[in-house]
């Protein structure tokens, strides 16, 4: 199911590609919603000992329901999400993974699934010279390797997420500050991709939680085309997201279903590869 506000079509009827660039989040966005998030690849199979496993899980079970619930006070939840980034980067340390497992896990892509059409709509936006920005509270080294993988880590792509620092082959670490899904807002983009942007006003953002909203400022939401994708607590969220984003997305719905409705995310893809360095 896709809810749509009334003036979507008058908002982006005048964009051109030259005028827009992309702002997304990753996980459960572009790719499915019972997808494994890039935090939970290594958990599911043989990758890590069993104590590693046990540590996350029950950190995902106390954490996890705190990150939906849209009904607790900011500054308590985004204080719990702090910790339950720095715990879980803590276990990485802890238990010495290492980096090579990184590169053997990604490989299981039955772990974590695109949406149908993501592959496709990247495709597009990189034959149009649209820069897409992934800002995510993830694990920067998988959504690396796992659009390497499936061969849309184009040129235009840029990500903005929690690369794991590795000391001969160790992780000691997160390379810079840790992003979590409340302080998305934060995030400093650097000079070389700012200088993309310039003169692409229109900005077409999505995510999955309320707080993505935040990955743009305030003062350009209101143009901005917005698509929020409400797969948890659906019934108690769905007012919320249609309050915030101009297309809600629900049902599992794929980019292929999306683009009949937006149908600028896609334009004269087809399946041929296309050669990347």
């Amino acid at each position: 199911m896709i809810i749509c506000k009334d003036n979507i079509t008058s908002k982006i009827k005048y964009w051109g590609d030259s005028s827009i660039h992309v702002v997304t989040d990753f996980d459960r966005t572009l790719t499915i919603g019972e997808s494994e998030s890039s935090w939970g690849i290594l958990s599911t199979g043989d990758f890590v000992s069993p104590e590693y496993i046990e540590d996350r899980n029950r950190l995902y079970k106390k954490y996890r329901p705190i990150e939906i619930d849209e009904t607790m006070d900011w500054e308590k939840k985004n204080q719990y999400m702090i910790e339950w980034w720095n715990k879980h980067i803590s276990l990485f340390i802890k238990y010495k993974l290492k980096e090579e497992v990184i590169k053997n896990a990604i490989k299981d892509v039955k772990i974590m699934r695109f949406r149908d059409g993501a592959i496709e709509m990247l495709k597009s936006f990189y034959k149009r010279n649209i820069p897409v920005i992934i800002i995510s509270a993830g694990i920067g080294n998988f959504i690396e390797l796992f659009l390497k993988l499936h061969g849309c880590y184009f040129d235009n792509i840029f990500i903005m997420a929690n690369f794991i620092k590795f000391e001969e082959g160790i992780a000691v670490g997160i390379e810079d500050m840790v992003i979590h899904s409340l302080n998305k807002n934060e995030v400093s983009l650097p000079d070389k991709i700012l200088d993309k942007l310039k003169n692409r006003n229109n900005i077409i953002l999505m995510g999955d939680n309320s707080s993505d909203i935040n990955m743009i400022s305030e003062e350009k939401r209101k143009e901005a085309l917005k698509i929020g994708f409400l797969e948890e607590n659906v019934l108690e969220n769905k007012s919320l997201y249609e309050k915030i984003y101009d297309v809600v997305c629900m049902d599992k719905t794929n980019f292929k279903e999306l683009n009949k409705v937006i149908p600028l995310l896609m334009k004269d893809v087809s399946n041929e590869s296309i050669n990347i360095n």
